[in-house]
């Protein structure tokens, strides 16, 4: 072989990307969007062959954006469809321009059709075999109205879903019925784990699916329910209806709560605390803010359990409960008290630490 064709080869193979395989380090994020918004910023960071896959659930004819910036310019994304991953060909790779890649790491698309899609997010090889790290931000939205096409999997029984779905929550914890397919949306009543309810049929917004359905047992009940707490059901009206989440109210889902004051060191703009809770049990930190400024938050578990939701000053959800693995980064509408309430939904006490930050 020619020396100047092995040269060739070998640089080919360096600006190969990391393709994602069992013994790659991959972790997967579920993006959500606060309540009455169309997107939401990360702040994450790889290093060598590690790379982190981010789903959101959108629809078709919606258009979806993503811009990305690395601190690593080895670093890049490629967005996959519904019903494929790394290992299949993507939809769109920000290394390289295009129709839905008008430069580069930034995509802007129509998205064909509806369903969870996925965003993976690598360094080059020649940069992951150094071991390089990447801190980035990774923009994400979701808009515009879906077009009534495009063979979503997620319809009704007549369309080839499921009749009738069950409730199905890490814990046992129960599930909030909404007014409106947002997490900001007034409680209707709040559904039991293990109860089944009647499919009317599922859509996607602020990122995730979203399932209107209807109780089976007097009184009757119709709303929208977060549609990853739902599987497959039966017609069955008396399933878990023994069970006692029920009577817990949107503001308190533990056993017992307790309330913490969150307070800043002077001069800074966040604080970290460690707590731990018995199963069943909530804590809830108030931590003061206003209309415009930015909220973070994190919950870092020590077990897989630990959930939490954030309330607005009047009540209203800012965040539907979230599971610890999901870190929250938003803007504020409301000025006064916010109530972050931290819940462990598991069979054992759980340690964890939660940092708070506001900008």
């Amino acid at each position: 072989m020619k020396k100047s064709l092995v040269a060739f080869t070998v640089a080919m193979t360096l600006a190969m990307p990391v393709v994602a395989t069992a013994q790659s380090d991959m972790r997967t994020e579920q993006v959500r969007f606060a309540a009455g918004t169309s997107g939401t910023s990360i702040n994450d960071s790889i290093t060598g062959e590690e790379s982190v896959l981010y789903t959101i659930g959108a629809e078709a004819g919606q258009r979806m954006k993503i811009r990305m910036d690395p601190s690593n310019l080895a670093t890049y994304f490629n967005v996959y469809a519904p019903g494929t991953g790394p290992g299949d060909e993507a939809l769109a790779n920000s290394q390289l321009t295009g129709a839905m890649v008008p430069d580069i790491n930034y995509f802007d698309g129509e998205l064909p059709v509806s369903g969870e899609y996925s965003v993976s997010v690598y360094m080059m090889r020649s940069a992951a075999r150094r071991d390089e790290v990447s801190n980035y931000e990774i923009v994400i939205s979701v808009e515009g109205a879906a077009s009534g096409s495009g063979g979503s999997d997620f319809a009704d029984g007549l369309a080839g879903g499921p009749d009738f779905f069950r409730v199905s929550t890490s814990g046992g914890g129960g599930l909030n019925l909404r007014a409106s397919p947002s997490s900001g949306a007034g409680v209707v009543t709040r559904l039991n784990n293990g109860q089944n309810v009647r499919n009317l049929g599922c859509q996607m917004a602020e990122g995730r699916r979203w399932c209107r359905v209807a109780t089976l047992a007097d009184p009757g009940f119709e709303g929208w329910a977060a549609g990853d707490f739902l599987a497959e059901g039966s017609n069955d009206p008396s399933a878990g209806m023994n069970n006692s989440s029920s009577s817990s109210s949107a503001g308190s889902s533990g056993d017992s709560t307790s309330t913490v004051t969150v307070r800043f060191p002077s001069g800074s703009t966040g604080t970290e605390l460690t707590g731990s809770l018995a199963p069943g049990e909530s804590r809830r930190y108030v931590l003061g803010a206003a209309n415009g400024q930015n909220l973070y938050v994190r919950v870092a578990a020590q077990g897989p359990d630990m959930s939490y939701q954030i309330f607005n000053p009047d009540n209203s959800f800012l965040l539907d409960q979230t599971t610890s693995a999901q870190e929250y980064r938003g803007q504020l509408w409301q000025t006064g008290d916010h109530v972050i309430e931290v819940i462990n939904r598991g069979g054992s006490t759980t340690s964890y630490n939660v940092i708070f930050g506001i900008e």
